[in-house]
């Protein structure tokens, strides 16, 4: 969760780590610090608060150095304030680490440490790695950096700094992301390609159990497992204009627009209308395997967790296999039974979420084929899976997820295509849904263009009620749970989602002339149904604003607020009704006064349990 960077070369230490920072915010924000040597010593500075808090610090402060480490904040262990920040060092000032995870034993670890003198001045858990190898320390870094790692438990991408070796860094990985950018005589260490892809597109992505000792010239990487490793170079694609706002007022609101974009990129390639399927060249080797199984897993957290309940609506109706979805966090906890003849989909935007990551293992641990919806290339999850699907969403910056749950979603669609067109669907029905897809991102280029002013009203009216409710069915369902949550995580207002035909077992007691519902009302199957859902709630004087297809005058004249979306496919849908519900969330925050971009308490990448 929290974001490290460490730079050694020939250039400006403090420069490539503060602009590296505000590259890495998003991974966190509670504090901000930055170690260099420089004049024989180890410079700190840390505070608490975002980056910009540290660079007015530290402007025109900060030693003249070739090496040093900084890291932003997302806090697990210990309050955000100013002791709590990393950097942190060891008693004698000449050991000093940044580290993203958590120490488990960390406990244990401070007892037998203070037994033996060290001092702490923090609450973290990450305080007692520099101590640990100041307790090992006999002239050989690697080796005390390697002993202390050995008395840890618990996930950390680390990147340490001493005055022992001030001509290198040393990084090591254990469940929480390091990649590594390799430029002229210099190299950064960093949680991702965030704070590297501006000064290279050559990086290393160093895997769990190794550890790098990096110079300015040179790297040598070990693995606990294979000994002495040889680096694998792997060119970086994303672009330095893909991590940058581009004119617009946050990450959230570009990557909204950029969605049209993202789904032809989702889809180039992928679609043979010819034979009226799909190609998914990435698991080509496990279609058989789809097809054939006795029922498919997913799992997933958050946003991905949504997305990937749509694709079980999507796969169930249109290929007939049978589909569950789980809690990545609750499903190896729960000693899950998996069968030969299942299959599993492990979904995450970033590749290094933690509970999938341990969900995929769990599952690989049974013997079960696993694969991977992913967007991050040579992410942990890209690299475990048997096979996947990347999304080529591109970075994704705002901590709200957008882009990439819209490419999730279509990377379900293309999959229930495929797996459809060879269990049950005719080559008309193949077509017609290549049509329908092909569509999808004109659509919402036009709704980009006519939804915003009506929303914004809509978003100032109700920006100061507290509660909210969501209500969807079918395909809808899960866009209600994924349009309440996006509220819940940049608005701070409580929001529920529901079926909506749930509403009548227990929420329908919340509802009066106060309570906004918003309503997934569009033209599909299940519409009448929704109609009756949405008198049930003006009987009770309930505020109801509607998502509904374009061309329905009924709709309009029957509920306060109409927000019509063009008509499509009914498994479809959610590519477009998502839309607005973003839109509502994004601009409530924004008349709230609120960080839409930074949001209290969350991270973007959560690598820890």
């Amino acid at each position: 969760m929290c974001g490290i960077i460490g730079y050694i070369g020939k250039g400006e230490a403090a420069e490539v780590l503060i602009n590296g920072l505000f590259r890495l915010e998003y991974r966190g924000y509670d504090s901000a610090g930055i170690a260099l040597i420089a004049d024989g010593d180890i410079f700190v500075r840390k505070v608490a608060g975002k980056v910009k808090e540290l660079a007015q610090m530290t402007s025109g402060q900060l030693p003249h150095s070739h090496i040093g480490i900084a890291h932003t904040r997302w806090a697990t262990h210990g309050v955000p304030n100013d002791i709590n920040a990393h950097p942190h060092i060891d008693c004698r000032g000449r050991f000093a680490i940044v580290h993203n995870g958590i120490i488990e034993n960390c406990r244990t670890l401070k007892r037998f440490l203070e037994e033996k003198g060290h001092k702490f001045i923090s609450d973290t858990d990450s305080e007692v790695i520099p101590h640990l190898i100041e307790e090992f320390y006999n002239g050989d870094l690697i080796a005390a950096v390697k002993k202390a790692l050995n008395q840890i438990e618990g996930t950390y991408g680390l990147a340490i700094i001493s005055l022992a070796n001030p001509d290198r860094i040393i990084a090591a990985r254990m469940g929480s992301p390091l990649v590594i950018g390799k430029g002229r005589e210099e190299y950064i260490v960093a949680s991702d390609l965030a704070a590297i892809i501006s000064y290279t597109d050559q990086v290393i992505y160093l895997k769990d159990g190794e550890i790098a000792e990096i110079r300015k010239d040179s790297i040598r990487i070990e693995s606990r497992e294979l000994g002495l490793v040889t680096p694998e170079i792997e060119k970086v694609t994303w672009t330095l204009k893909q991590i940058e706002r581009g004119g617009y007022d946050h990450f959230m609101l570009k990557e909204i627009y950029e969605q049209p974009i993202i789904l032809r990129d989702t889809i180039r390639g992928r679609l043979n209308y010819e034979e009226g399927t799909a190609r998914l060249n990435g698991i080509a080797d496990y279609i058989d395997d789809l097809r054939d199984a006795d029922r498919i897993i997913i799992f997933a957290c958050g946003t991905s967790w949504h997305a990937g309940l749509i694709g079980e609506y999507m796969i169930e109706s249109l290929a007939g296999i049978p589909v569950e979805v789980e809690y990545a966090s609750e499903f190896r906890y729960r000693k899950p039974v998996l069968s030969q003849g299942s299959i599993c989909i492990a979904v995450s935007q970033s590749g290094e979420t933690a509970d999938t990551l341990a969900a995929l293992r769990e599952a690989k641990r049974q013997g079960v084929p696993v694969l991977g919806i992913c967007n991050v290339v040579g992410s942990t999850i890209a690299r475990e899976t048997d096979a996947g699907v990347y999304i080529h969403a591109g970075p994704e910056i705002g901590v709200a997820s957008t882009k990439a749950f819209m490419a999730q979603v279509m990377a379900f669609a293309l999959l229930s295509l495929l797996l459809g067109r060879q269990k049950r669907l005719s080559l008309d029905e193949g077509r017609e849904i290549i049509e329908a897809i092909r569509k999808v991102p004109d659509q919402l280029s036009q709704l980009l263009k006519v939804l915003p002013d009506g929303i914004k009203a809509i978003a100032r009216k109700f920006k100061d009620h507290r509660n909210f409710l969501y209500l969807g069915r079918g395909y809808n369902f899960p866009v209600a749970l994924e349009g309440a949550l996006k509220l819940k995580e940049i608005s701070y207002i409580h929001a529920e989602g529901y079926p909506a035909a749930e509403m009548k077992h227990g929420p329908i007691a919340l509802i009066d002339k106060e309570m906004p519902v918003v309503v997934i009302a569009i033209k599909d199957a299940i519409y009448d149904k929704v109609i009756s859902n949405i008198e049930e709630i003006r009987a009770r004087e309930g505020i109801v604003i509607a998502i509904g297809s374009e061309g329905d005058e009924q709709l309009k004249k029957n509920v306060d607020y109409a927000i019509m979306v063009p008509q499509t496919l009914d498994h479809l849908y959610p590519l477009l009704t998502i839309l607005p519900l973003q839109l509502l969330a994004y601009y409530i925050a924004v008349f709230k006064g609120l960080d839409v971009d930074k949001p209290r308490n969350l991270a973007k990448s959560v690598t820890v349990e």
